[in-house]
């Protein structure tokens, strides 16, 4: 009996330290602590969009085309300028709330600055593309517009292959935080982009 007893104060003793150890650990207080707090997550991506953490599972091999596509149209200008363009590789920080976000695409300049080790700062950006899909119809179309425009982000390309018909647009000419210009085209018909890139984009490229 006395044994029982003793190893039931252990157990009782240890439960309560963990508990103690529990108490002493800060808990995520908001969308970003606690995307901070998340361990890797293969085959998934993490953004906070308006005080709301997402996770979200990474796109189809065709969605990933696209955005390497964007890639290759971009070299010639992105060599000239020394620039860096980077297809779904990187976090993004939005500057001002600090949100973080994946976009499809970024196009940065060398010395672009950063919020930590991996996050760019929105407002150091050149460009950010989304290619929309199915489940993030929403997220790309109505609350990414804003959230970049706010975020300082000079120009952002949005990819719709799931429209009716498929359509690439461009918003650009940030005032008051929030881009006062966007033009669309239907896919097979060529979208200025606008200074500092200055590129007509082919946007059949988007449908080889």
């Amino acid at each position: 009996m006395t044994i029982r007893h003793e190893e039931t104060t252990e157990q009782e003793a240890q439960q309560e330290q963990e508990q103690e150890q529990m108490c002493g650990k800060e808990l995520p207080r908001t969308a970003r602590d606690l995307f901070n707090a998340l361990p890797e997550l293969p085959g998934f991506r993490a953004e906070v969009i308006e005080g709301n953490l997402i996770v979200s599972p990474v796109g189809t091999p065709e969605h990933a085309d696209h955005a390497v596509a964007l890639l290759l149209a971009l070299l010639p200008v992105i060599n000239e300028h020394g620039w860096r363009g980077r297809p779904g590789s990187v976090d993004v920080c939005i500057e001002g709330p600090r949100d973080p976000v994946q976009p499809d695409f970024v196009l940065a300049p060398a010395d672009c600055p950063r919020w930590g080790d991996r996050e760019l700062l929105s407002s150091g950006l050149i460009m950010v593309a989304e290619v929309v899909s199915a489940g993030s119809t929403l997220r790309d179309r109505v609350e990414k517009p804003p959230l970049y425009a706010s975020g300082g982000v000079p120009i952002y390309l949005l990819i719709d292959m799931v429209a009716t018909p498929p359509a690439i647009t461009v918003y650009s000419d940030i005032r008051d935080g929030a881009y006062r210009t966007s033009a669309t085209v239907e896919v097979g018909t060529p979208l200025l982009l606008p200074h500092p890139i200055d590129v007509k984009l082919e946007t059949t490229i988007f449908t080889a």
